[in-house]
């Protein structure tokens, strides 16, 4: 039986300024090259609760404060749907400003609190212009969702610090650069397998495996049974990567 998964993409018109584009690129290619058929669906404003629900894997990037309003209140509307594709294990991955969406809370420098989704157990705060925004290429491991210490890498840019809480584990360990807040060495968060990070540019095609965890956590979870993905021939991306962790640790 042939295999066929549909890519949510959220609001790529409004939350996708830094080539988030990339990462569902690199999953239709990826599910491609193993004869996966892929469906990618365009959520924004019209879309349906049940065209939602429809998603076997979810993606949605980072924007500007004034398009994130925009997607917080039409977000409230698909709450409840989001929150039970996320709890029921569908596997997604929220770059910066909807990495921060699926938490409590942001505080904006002026004490001023936006209310999250909920969804994740985290919260954000910016504490203001005289603190450095947290900004520049960055290495870190994935041991959170992958097990293993290996290194990856990202671009990150963000003035909100984000602290997790106990309901959710970081991503991985910074190795350079500044990650969730700069302080305790944390990187992005992992969630039944939901992934949320400040890694932009994108990180899909930087990271296969990464790329490798959603799609088979998304046929486990679809065909009710246990995949394990042909090995592609990633010697091109990994020489790519590890030319920019030389440069990023040198």
């Amino acid at each position: 039986m042939k295999q066929m998964l549909t890519i949510g993409w959220l609001y790529p018109e409004l939350m996708s300024i830094y080539g988030d584009r990339g990462n569902v690129i690199c999953l239709q290619k990826r599910c491609e090259l193993r004869g996966i058929e892929t469906k990618v669906l365009l959520v924004g404003l019209q879309t349906t609760e049940k065209e939602l629900s429809s998603c076997d894997i979810l993606l949605m990037g980072g924007a500007q404060d004034s398009q994130q309003t925009i997607v917080a209140k039409d977000l409230e509307k698909k709450k409840k749907t989001l929150s039970s594709l996320i709890e029921s294990g569908v596997p997604g991955i929220y770059i910066c400003g909807a990495f921060q969406f699926l938490g409590k809370y942001y505080k904006e420098a002026d004490g001023t609190i936006v209310n999250g989704l909920g969804i994740f157990d985290l919260y954000t705060e910016n504490p203001g212009n005289n603190f450095p925004r947290l900004i520049g290429n960055m290495a870190f491991d994935a041991s959170g969702i992958l097990g293993t210490a290996a290194p990856m890498i990202g671009f990150e840019n963000h003035g909100g610090r984000t602290y997790l809480g106990l309901g959710v584990k970081p991503l991985g360990k910074v190795i350079k650069g500044f990650g969730n807040n700069g302080e305790d060495g944390t990187e992005g968060s992992v969630y039944k397998n939901s992934i949320g990070t400040y890694s932009h540019g994108p990180i899909l095609p930087k990271n296969p495996p990464i790329a490798d965890f959603l799609i088979q956590e998304a046929l486990k979870k679809k065909y009710k049974q246990e995949f394990v993905l042909s090995k592609l021939d990633d010697t091109i991306a990994e020489k790519a990567k590890q030319t920019i962790l030389d440069r990023i640790l040198q």
